[in-house]
């Protein structure tokens, strides 16, 4: 099963809503082909800045290697170890760059490919269950331990003191 997030375009001036048809799918996980082909997956999807930043990164490393006199296994090492982190990165990468194109993430689905994730999240959002994710609500700390109204000195999840009742 894979996990992907769902971001919808924004809303043009004669739209109500987006156009369900551009939505995006975005797979959380490894991707093969970003780690493989980096900088054609990132040409592939639209990734400008990050296509930039990463040939700007790839070519510092190679130079700042190079300017210390280490080895050819050694950068290659380097350049095999940024693909690696490509290939971690991509889905996040896309999130960004979606965000930063103010498209809304409107929601989470699990499916076990594309196609099945598409149908379970366009079947719960035609019945009104997906919505916009709300932020968390801010939580106040925890009471500290001296604080009026302490349950007692059993609490779940620590360790028992030393001649306590179990």
């Amino acid at each position: 099963m894979s996990i992907y997030t769902v971001h919808a375009p924004p809303a043009k001036s004669d739209q109500t809503a987006p156009d369900p048809e551009r939505f995006v799918f975005v797979r959380d996980g490894f991707s093969f082909w970003a780690f493989l082909l980096g900088p054609l997956w990132m040409l592939w999807h639209g990734l400008w800045l990050v296509l930039v930043g990463y040939l700007v990164l790839a070519a510092a490393l190679q130079f700042i290697l190079r300017a210390a006199g280490a080895q050819s296994a050694l950068a290659f090492a380097a350049g095999a170890l940024l693909a690696l982190l490509v290939g971690f990165e991509a889905a996040t990468l896309r999130r960004l760059t979606l965000a930063r194109r103010r498209w809304k993430n409107v929601g989470i689905v699990v499916g076990d490919d594309l196609e099945s994730a598409e149908r379970r999240f366009f079947d719960a959002w035609v019945h009104g269950e997906a919505r916009t994710p709300t932020p968390p609500k801010s939580v106040s700390a925890p009471p500290g331990p001296n604080a009026a109204g302490a349950a007692g000195p059993d609490i779940i999840g620590l360790f028992p003191q030393p001649g306590a009742s179990r």
